[in-house]
């Protein structure tokens, strides 16, 4: 007799369960209820291999790349969560990336000395011991496609001119790292691009390390990639035995001759960092104001705290913090050219220089702190920004920034606008000036210049000219800064 088919396809199981009530109750009787239970499939019970990458973190809002300072850890070590496992040097200071896993560090992608973008993988991590060899292996593959990748690269862009749109490029590079991640997996810079040009991520296939979406992917799909090219084909164009002229004419158009017996050092990390905020700074329509001021209660003042530990950088500092409070708008910033922002904080940025840089460590909250605490706190900041440990937010956070230069002798210059600031002040050295008074005589004061500069978007002159009446009659009269 053939058998009746079963109610419920063969995906599902039953699941039975039974209700009793004892014999004493008023219905002694056994219900059986059965539920169709969807069965699990086998594949999900099935643990994958789980081989991680580590990242090249984001240590601060304008970090682009981070340079390997040293691997705590060597490939083999157990990892646990939260633990250190390597220094990565970024624009500003040195500081220690966690693992978010446990695990072990199966392979080094970035060997010590070498840079990173941030994103892009700079070690692996694997699960089992098992999985350790197959780490390896795609680390190997990894760097001999990337190794591979760049020789194709220049050839595409020269047949791209005879055709805006070729897609089949991409593709032969997306069977290569295909064994990467299936999400989509791009660059910051990749993923700020493809905003801009309307590009659909879903759609590319990544020519980084593990399949990662670079930056000249969404350019090729946006077909702007031969945009900068085109200046460099447009004369191979006539004829291929013409290649030679225009890399000759390229060649001649990048840099004069090196002067004899000089050498080419290129920018450390802190040092780009700078380079890369003073041409932000060009963009920005700066004036100056200059202000002198008498100093001679400054300096009586200076030699009676001095022995306490205060610093003439952290009196300075706290004179101008107590002069913003009255004078708010020199405060203020303005980052986009279409408005600005009042800051309820009063961040004092005061410019150190380092060996091969320059920093600038804030004092928080200036205005608010006593005299004697933000002098010991500066110093802190010093001592962490000489070993390159502070913060992101011990450097990227200051409203108002400090330069003086007035120790090394320099009677006065003018500072540049640090981007997202508004004002900057650069205090020159105290000096002997004679003047005459009301009555005729002559009398010797010191004085010491003070030049502003200021964001003209949002700082008008009247507004300095004010500020700084404010700033001279704080340094003429020190006392009030200890009340």
């Amino acid at each position: 007799m053939a058998s009746s088919p079963s109610p419920f396809n063969s995906n599902t199981s039953t699941l039975s369960f039974s209700s009793s009530i004892s014999s004493s109750s008023l219905f002694p009787c056994r219900r059986t209820f059965i539920l169709p239970i969807p069965r699990r499939r086998s594949t999900s019970f099935t643990v994958q291999s789980k081989i991680r990458e580590i990242f090249m973190p984001a240590l601060s809002s304008t970090m682009t790349e981070g340079k390997i300072v040293s691997w705590i850890k060597s490939e083999g070590d157990t990892l646990s969560k939260g633990e250190s496992v390597v220094v990565v040097e970024s624009d500003k200071a040195d500081m220690d990336v966690e693992t978010f896993y446990d695990g072990i560090l199966a392979a080094i992608v970035v060997p010590d000395g070498e840079t990173a973008p941030v994103g892009a993988p700079i070690a692996l991590l694997a699960e089992t011991e098992e999985e350790v060899a197959e780490a390896k292996a795609k680390a190997a593959n990894s760097s001999q496609s990337q190794s591979s990748a760049p020789p194709p690269q220049p050839a595409n862009p020269a047949p791209a001119i005879s055709q805006p749109s070729p897609p089949p490029p991409p593709p032969p590079s997306s069977a290569a790292v295909s064994d990467g991640p299936k999400k989509i997996v791009a660059t910051p810079q990749a993923k700020k691009l493809a905003k801009q040009h309307k590009v659909d991520l879903a759609s590319l296939a990544g020519t980084g390390s593990f399949g990662r979406i670079t930056p000249a992917d969404v350019e090729a799909a946006a077909g702007i990639a031969p945009s900068k090219s085109s200046p460099a084909p447009a004369a191979p164009a006539p004829a291929p035995a013409s290649s030679a002229p225009p890399k000759a004419a390229a060649a001649g158009a990048v840099a004069p001759p090196p002067i004899p017996g000089s050498s080419v050092v290129a920018f450390t990390t802190m040092q780009s960092a700078v380079s890369k905020n003073m041409m932000e700074s060009l963009s920005v329509p700066t004036f100056r104001v200059g202000y002198p001021v008498i100093t001679d209660a400054l300096d009586a003042f200076y030699e009676k705290v001095k022995p306490k530990g205060v610093t003439m950088t952290a009196i300075l500092a706290k004179a101008a913090a107590v002069a913003l409070v009255q004078h708010p708008v020199v405060n203020a910033s303005c980052k986009d050219g279409k408005n600005f922002a009042y800051n309820s904080n009063i961040n004092i940025a005061v410019a150190a220089a380092l060996n091969g840089g320059l920093i600038t460590p804030v004092l928080q909250d200036a205005d608010k702190l006593d005299l004697y605490l933000l002098s010991q706190k500066w110093k802190e900041l010093l001592n962490k920004a000489r070993a390159k440990q502070l913060q992101p937010n011990e450097y990227n956070s200051g409203t108002f920034t400090l330069s003086n230069l007035g120790m090394f002798g320099v009677d006065r210059f003018d500072a540049i606008l640090p981007p997202g600031q508004g004002a900057i002040m650069a205090v020159g050295a105290s000096k002997p000036t004679v003047e005459a008074d009301a009555s005729g005589f002559f009398k010797v004061k010191n004085k010491m210049l003070v030049n502003v500069t200021a964001d003209h978007r949002i700082i008008y002159g009247a507004d300095l000219a004010a500020f700084l009446q404010t700033f001279s009659k704080i340094i003429e009269n020190p006392d009030s800064l200890t009340l």
